[in-house]
């Protein structure tokens, strides 16, 4: 049974639209250890993500997409040239964790922020709980599905 996830995005650092250009990606630079535990222990290959861009007006789900490699060591970490650089990873004892995701569908409109605020069916969400800035994080099975019927979708269309 596969689970559910959100990931957040800069639309001008990688937005959905370079996802569906690259075909997968390796999603690199998580730096927070409850974000790492989730890719390197939970994310499963097959599992869905609500492709979320943030840092934009409105901030919004644009998409789904999926995870396609389960979690494995974030080679950045030990390149001194990236900007995810971190002198206590090594290849040896890697620190840091990715996974890659690979693009299912953009959605017809954009699900903002505000919109999911207002919909009692995603009550709960930790999107929305005061706090909750995880660049990654778990999504309940009842609000994914809350989300895609926002705009009209179920599973059954990914």
């Amino acid at each position: 049974m596969a689970n559910y996830w959100l990931m957040k995005s800069e639309p001008d650092v990688y937005p959905y639209s370079q996802l569906v250009e690259d075909g997968s990606t390796h999603w690199d630079g998580v730096r927070n250890y409850q974000a790492r535990n989730i890719m390197r222990d939970d994310m499963k290959a097959g599992d869905l993500v609500l492709y979320y861009h943030s840092n934009t007006k409105p901030p919004h789900v644009a998409a789904v997409a999926r995870i396609c490699r389960e979690g494995y060591p974030d080679h950045t970490s030990w390149d001194r040239n990236s900007k995810y650089f971190d002198e206590k990873s090594s290849k040896e004892k890697p620190r840091w964790i990715m996974v890659d995701i690979e693009p299912v569908c953009e959605l017809p409109s954009i699900i903002s922020l505000a919109s999911i605020r207002e919909n009692d069916r995603c009550e709960g969400m930790l999107l929305i709980r005061k706090g909750q800035r995880l660049s990654v994080q778990p999504v309940e099975e009842v609000h994914f599905d809350a989300i895609l019927d926002m705009v009209g979708m179920s599973r059954n269309d990914l």
